[in-house]
């Protein structure tokens, strides 16, 4: 993981875990000097993430969610399996259908802090990276970016593919983007160069029916 995420964050960087859930990503991150903003609204993942980062001066761990625009929200949790909380119903109706999904049972839902990616870059600064693990509600949290960012990610499910096209067309809006897929935690590309969105597309079109779900990377061009 710290070897992959090199190619986005180097020492002194600036990086945006959104959806931190226990820090794992945050742990990479902090082990190759990149100072992170640790974002996650469930009051469980943020009592581990305190346990773990609260005495670190790198790691600010910030209590909400992330959306279009600040205020607050009710976040669906899956109690037995709370890695698959969300704020999306469209979402959450859309994996429901996928047998994966057959045991997951969203059965509390609790008032949640919203702040949006331009609150947290007027804060903390524009980050050189901005993972969103955010069960389909990614494309609600890039509508609340104004200006590109060097790069990021978002998760990719199959069986709730509208969500990341509608994301992927929240990242087209705001600048000239290539594009990268790396499924499940392989940690690798399934493509050998950056793609254009529309060979993006073609590529998640063509991994679907895997069921395999992933991660969407985009990368800023800069210059002609």
């Amino acid at each position: 993981m710290r070897r992959f995420y090199a190619q986005f964050l180097a020492r002194g960087d600036l990086g945006f875990d959104l959806g931190a859930h226990v820090g794992g990503r945050t742990l990479a991150w902090r082990k190759t000097g990149v100072r992170v903003i640790a974002v996650e609204p469930q009051p469980d993942f943020v009592h581990v993430l305190r346990l773990f980062f609260g005495r670190d001066d790198g790691t600010v761990i910030v209590p909400a969610a992330v959306g279009t625009n600040r205020g607050t929200a009710q976040l669906q949790i899956a109690r037995a399996t709370p890695t698959v909380s969300t704020m999306s119903r469209t979402w959450e109706a859309s994996v429901s259908a996928d047998r994966r999904f057959g045991r997951v049972r969203w059965n509390t839902s609790i008032e949640v802090a919203v702040v949006t990616l331009d609150d947290l870059i007027s804060l903390y600064g524009v980050p050189a990276f901005v993972k969103i693990d955010v069960e389909g509600f990614e494309a609600e949290v890039l509508r609340g970016l104004s200006r590109p960012v060097a790069a990021l990610s978002f998760e990719y499910v199959p069986a709730a593919h509208r969500a990341a096209l509608d994301a992927l067309e929240v990242v087209e809006a705001l600048g000239r983007y290539v594009y990268n897929y790396s499924p499940v935690e392989t940690m690798r590309f399934a493509a050998g160069h950056w793609l254009r969105a529309d060979e993006l597309v073609d590529l998640l079109d063509q991994l679907r029916p895997l069921g395999r779900s992933g991660d969407v990377y985009a990368r800023l061009v800069i210059g002609p």
